[in-house]
């Protein structure tokens, strides 16, 4: 306790969240299995009237009233995303999430995020931080808390849709937890992305001996051990998502869903597990937009939603990873079942690894210390 009204905060440039730690991968698993549980316990906040809403989002219109109005385009949006984690955190905080896929064209990332870590009692700025890392490795390590408790453990072969960001990141994931990996099965759009892709794998996993680039999403899914979809594209048009057909799908299968996914009829059965990262984020999203949401929402776990309000499964066949990860729900069962993880991403996974990251940033002395305010001007 201080009667001292100075507030000084951190700002980490990415430099800096890179020196700190944020690129640990098995680091940042072992911290979502920890925020899983405490989500699971309830522990957390995050927006919306249930407390588990995605955020905020500002979208633009087709045709704006406004000349100087950004016009709607794929993936152009500004977020706010909020969120406060208890448990050994103790912290809140919000990441602020600008979206164009033209950035590309400027020669810069799709998305480009900061973010801010706040006390949880007085809201006093702690940090304020490069986050497109931070929102990388975190939304990678999700998959890999879910191959830790739902993949073979002799899983040997990844089939990956989308060598970007994304599935670097759940490549990283997987092979944190899954150490006999020694094959990857590649869809690219570009030439560019999968040299780039294959570049960085050589450099960081050469324990990967077996590289294939193939052509079809079949290619991608037969025979794999581990699949994730890691692409992007415009929403709307459902029958334009990338599609897994069972007849593709090796028994025993663990298919890590963080982007746009249909699955054919027979995937869709009640002998395929369907597990979500958290059932109170997709109840969120389901209320917030039309129906069909998986119209609106690429996501796999927004079609398990229609799904339900359908009838063709019930509630209590969506599984909660948080459920698992604490023990109360079994984990991968046998060798042969089929089981599908649904990612669609989390605030309370941003405050999660932030506060490891900053927590990393003071103990090493590392990022530039900012003031505030000695005292306020106005109180």
């Amino acid at each position: 306790m201080t009667d001292s009204t100075k507030i000084d905060f951190i700002y980490l440039s990415e430099p800096d969240m890179i020196k700190a730690g944020v690129t640990d991968m098995a680091g940042c698993v072992d911290t979502m299995e920890e925020m899983f549980q405490l989500l699971y316990k309830g522990d957390y906040r995050m927006a919306g009237p249930n407390s588990d809403s995605h955020g905020a989002m500002i979208t633009f219109p087709e045709e704006p009233e406004f000349e100087t109005m950004p016009k709607h385009s794929p993936d152009r949006r500004l977020m706010a995303m909020p969120a406060y984690l208890g448990g050994n955190f103790q912290t809140c905080g919000v990441k602020w999430y600008g979206s164009n896929i033209a950035n590309r064209e400027k020669g810069l990332p799709r998305s480009i995020l900061m973010f801010t870590l706040n006390d949880a009692d007085t809201g006093a700025p702690l940090a304020h931080m490069s986050a497109n890392l931070l929102s990388a490795y975190r939304t990678g390590a999700v998959p890999g808390v879910g191959a830790r408790h739902l993949a073979r453990k002799d899983s040997k072969v990844i089939g990956l849709l989308g060598p970007g960001v994304m599935g670097k990141t759940s490549v990283a994931a997987f092979m944190a937890v899954c150490p006999e990996l020694d094959t990857i099965k590649i869809k690219g759009r570009s030439q560019k992305s999968l040299d780039n892709f294959i570049a960085w794998l050589k450099d960081t996993y050469p324990q990967i001996s077996n590289i294939q680039i193939v052509d079809t999403l079949e290619d991608v899914v037969r025979d794999a051990d581990i699949v994730t979809y890691c692409n992007s594209g415009e929403t709307g048009d459902v029958s334009a998502y990338p599609e897994v057909k069972r007849e593709w799908v090796k028994p025993g299968a663990y298919l890590s869903m963080p982007a746009y996914c249909r699955l054919d009829e027979a995937m869709e059965q009640d002998d395929v597990r369907k597990v979500v990262d958290n059932p109170g984020l997709y109840e969120a999203w389901y209320e917030e937009v039309p129906k069909p949401a998986h119209k609106y929402i690429p996501v796999i776990g927004v079609r398990f939603m229609d799904m339900i309000a359908a009838g063709e499964m019930t509630e209590d066949q969506l599984e909660d990873l948080g459920k698992i990860t604490a023990g109360d729900a079994p984990g991968r069962q046998n060798d042969e079942e089929i089981i599908i993880l649904s990612v669609g991403g989390l605030p309370v996974e941003d405050v999660a690894w932030g506060t490891q990251i900053y927590r990393n940033a003071l103990k090493n002395n590392i990022g530039v210390k900012l003031n505030l305010w000695e005292t306020p001007e106005l109180f």
